[in-house]
């Protein structure tokens, strides 16, 4: 049987590019050979797509952050001795994906450019954050037709805006807890408005978000004003849009991996036990402190609830292929809220996602074979819509 080639699409802009390493490196390295070939397509942190001459190996996101600190810390050290192999999108149906470039040195003033076609059977974008888990890469391979793992336009832009998201859980009849949304413009203009707004509807404790952002990067929690205002102000330095959430007494928080197209299944739950006050950049990928619980240690009817909930969260944005559905469990009243649908959750080997599939009964190498099958099924079945009277 003919491999399939497999374009695993990792590193892009957002605040996650290291987290979208590490998660693209578990990918490599657990790709059948004998199924796939796979080709490794890095986008830069200033936007550029690049062949790099090896994927990323470290699956770890600590090391890979520890290691971008270090880059960042020597960025001194002049150029990179060979120029990068660009990487370009073919924006349009045909039989090439990506069109590569290899510049030569400039020779008495002059480069010379080697340009080459390369067809990719499958696409599997493995970003994190905005320009790329965003519903914008996902544009471009809906217009270049090719098949693509993971979440189309539409759920990809709903599942990265919290402020949208969050109307779309509340028209569903969905559980979520009360919050309000803040623009940046706003907030500048009249900062003691809008305190004295989110104090009054909301009270305190509270959490400050960037409305599109991912890995917990920019959130922090405001007892008081003066932290509601700091809050504020780091929020603001991500997004142009803040979501701020009434806090969960004693919030437990659950997951549940989703996984299919039109008909998708929930896994069995897990816990977070995080390291610190709450599950932070820092609790996520710098600390070894926090725990996973999987399953969860809930009872039985409150796992079919959490999983016939994440499987109602998933249609509402109109999932596909993959998503993470995130839980607050009240520690008083046990009501359970909806928190939010990560539709390219970390995709590590240790990542809560592939862990919740393992416990029920679907290993990491199966789990890529299963989202690469939905995105082929997927794909064919849009190729027998018209698209001319």
């Amino acid at each position: 049987m003919k491999k399939l080639r497999i374009g695993i699409i990792y590193g892009g802009r957002s605040g996650e590019h290291e987290v979208s390493l590490a998660s693209a490196a578990s990918v490599f390295q657990n790709l059948d050979p004998d199924r796939y070939e796979a080709i490794a397509i890095r986008i830069e942190k200033d936007g550029r797509w690049t062949l790099p001459p090896e994927p990323p190996k470290t699956m770890k996101a600590a090391d890979v952050i520890a290691a971008a600190q270090l880059d960042a810390s020597a960025a001194d050290r002049g150029p990179r001795a060979e120029p990068l192999r660009e990487a370009h999108l073919v924006a349009h149906p045909g039989a090439e994906t990506l069109l590569t470039l290899s510049r030569t040195a400039p020779q008495s003033g002059r480069s010379e450019v080697a340009v080459s076609g390369l067809a990719l059977d499958v696409v599997f974008p493995v970003l994190h954050g905005p320009y790329g888990e965003d519903g914008t890469v996902q544009g471009l391979l809906e217009l270049a037709n090719v098949p693509y793992v993971g979440a189309g336009v539409l759920a990809s832009a709903v599942g990265m805006d919290k402020a949208v998201m969050k109307s779309v859980f509340a028209a569903r009849g969905l559980p979520i807890c009360d919050y309000e949304v803040v623009l940046k413009r706003d907030w500048l203009r009249d900062e003691r408005r809008v305190l004295e707004t989110i104090a009054g509807r909301l009270g305190f404790p509270v959490f400050v978000k960037p409305a599109n952002l991912g890995s917990s990067v920019g959130i922090s929690k405001a007892k008081h004003a003066a932290e509601l205002r700091t809050a504020m102000g780091l929020a603001a330095e991500f997004d142009r849009k803040i979501v701020i959430e009434a806090a969960v007494p004693r919030a437990r928080e659950i997951e549940v991996a989703v996984l299919g197209n039109d008909d998708p299944e929930a896994s069995v739950p897990g816990e977070i036990i995080p390291s610190r006050e709450f599950y932070d950049y820092e609790a996520k990928y710098v600390s070894d402190d926090s725990r996973t619980v999987i399953p969860a240690d809930i009872d039985e009817a409150r796992t079919a609830e959490v999983r016939a909930l994440a499987i109602a969260a998933f249609k509402a944005i109109d999932g596909a292929g993959m998503a993470r559905v995130d839980f607050l469990l009240a520690g008083d009243s046990q009501v359970l809220y909806l928190n939010e649908v990560n539709t390219i959750p970390g995709f590590t080997t240790i990542s809560m996602y592939s862990k919740m599939w393992n416990a029920s009964g679907l290993t990491y190498a199966q789990l890529l074979d299963r989202l690469i099958a939905l995105a082929i099924e997927r794909h064919a079945e849009k190729q027998l819509l018209r698209t001319s009277m």
